[in-house]
């Protein structure tokens, strides 16, 4: 087993002494117990909005899968109970502010969302550099790291508003993300208007993964594996036109989309998005399950005092597993022509290269973006402040287990094997 002697990271004090101020204030009745059931948190919404319409009402079913998981098998101490009744009304609050926008501008359902280009990979694969360099081209749509926090604009929010109040909350929320753990952004680094995926898009649907890389909650996981997920992306192309909307861009211009949960719901995104473009990010599926088992482990540290780092690696190596298995099955949908196939080596030694390559399949000139592309190369070193380092040990995973499991996928698309000393990003 390699460096099975390595023990994962422990989380940094600060939430310690979070805890510790939550109990002291729970003992002395100053904090009221968190609230997580939907009935309650609607009421709650409606009455500070004054609006009761929270849209398709399909977002119960995921609501309550969700809630009922995090009770049984997420163990949330206080900060966790106190983050996840945050996330719920806000995400109750935004579904109910997004349906008020909709009938007060019925034109904003009739923007078009013409051939996306849509970047398919397991997590920690390479989507996130490949969906960032091709936001760097304006002839692109993307969403900003704000708005996938808040897609919805306020009730006071005027198009094109400078100040808008959303960027200074995210501005906040990533302050005490790398507070409470400072890998977290090292692992993924952003800032408030950097171009982000859309999870937020499908969190407000109460959807996906985002879920299961903050929480240990594998019935919820199995949950939306087993569950129709077109209402979900239903939300989310909605909510990109909202987006769109509010940033006065041409409905003409494609967006650039990605998230790994894409790979589990390819089915969903092609019924959503017909026309559109794909590119297949590939990587050693050890890398793969180490850097995702890390980046979950980083989030649910946070929120539980019960994070069995074993149980964690073994959840990620099957959903690795599932990923790749429904993202090869939905693949024979889709004609040859309308997708491409990108290896991480690659783009860590041409990305240039690879870039022309891609912009070839997308029938389009390359050298217009390439300066703006090369700007994030250099911005995207400043953010990462420290390199990601993690071993598939930690997690009780042995090397030899992930590639018997995913030695298929490794052969059927000539995925290069990585050195263990290698293992970063």
């Amino acid at each position: 087993m390699e460096e099975a002697f390595v023990r994962p990271p422990s989380r940094t004090p600060f939430i310690g002494a979070a805890n510790r101020g939550f109990r002291l204030a729970q003992s002395f009745g100053v904090m009221r117990p968190r609230v997580l059931e939907r009935e309650a948190l609607m009421d709650r919404v409606a009455a500070k909005t004054g609006l009761s319409d929270f849209g398709d009402p399909w977002f119960h079913r995921s609501y309550d899968a969700l809630v009922d998981a995090v009770k049984a098998e997420a163990r949330l101490n206080p900060a966790g109970e106190f983050v996840a009744e945050m996330q719920f009304e806000k995400v109750l609050t935004d579904r109910a502010l997004a349906q008020r926008w909709f009938s007060d501008h019925p034109e904003i359902l009739q923007r078009a969302l013409p051939r996306p280009v849509i970047v398919v990979g397991p997590m920690r694969s390479g989507t996130t550099r490949m969906h960032r360099l091709l936001a760097a081209d304006n002839r692109f749509q993307h969403l900003r790291s704000f708005e996938t926090i808040s897609p919805v604009p306020p009730q006071d929010f005027r198009r094109g508003d400078r100040n808008d109040d959303r960027v200074t909350m995210a501005r906040k929320i990533q302050r005490m993300a790398r507070l409470a753990n400072p890998r977290t952004l090292d692992i993924h680094p952003t800032g408030p208007c950097e171009p982000e995926e859309e999870l937020g898009l499908l969190v407000n649907s109460f959807w996906g993964m985002k879920h299961e890389v903050q929480w240990a909650i594998p019935s919820y996981g199995r949950w939306c594996e087993n569950t129709d997920a077109r209402p979900a992306y239903r939300q989310l192309a909605r909510l990109l036109k909202l987006v769109s909307w509010s940033q006065q861009k041409s409905s003409l211009k494609p967006w650039i989309l990605k998230t790994p949960q894409y790979m589990l719901d390819l089915d969903a995104v092609l019924d959503t998005f017909p026309d559109a473009r794909f590119i297949f990010t590939h990587r050693d599926p050890k890398a793969v399950v180490g850097s995702a088992a890390s980046l979950a482990w980083n989030q649910t540290i946070l929120y539980s005092d019960h994070a069995d780092a074993h149980a964690l690696g073994r959840e990620w190596l099957r959903k690795t597993e599932q990923q790749i298995a429904r993202m090869r099955r939905a693949r024979e949908r889709i004609d040859r022509s309308r997708m491409i196939d990108v290896h991480f080596e690659d783009m860590d030694g041409d990305w240039q290269g690879v870039m022309r390559r891609i912009y070839g399949f997308l029938g389009m000139d390359a050298e217009p973006a390439m300066p703006g592309m090369g700007r994030f190369i250099s911005r995207s070193s400043a953010l990462k402040r420290k390199p990601h380092r993690y071993s598939l040990g930690e997690f009780g995973i042995e090397e030899g287990e992930v590639m018997e499991r995913l030695a298929d996928y490794v052969r059927a698309y000539d995925i290069k094997v990585e050195d263990p000393v290698r293992r970063r990003a």
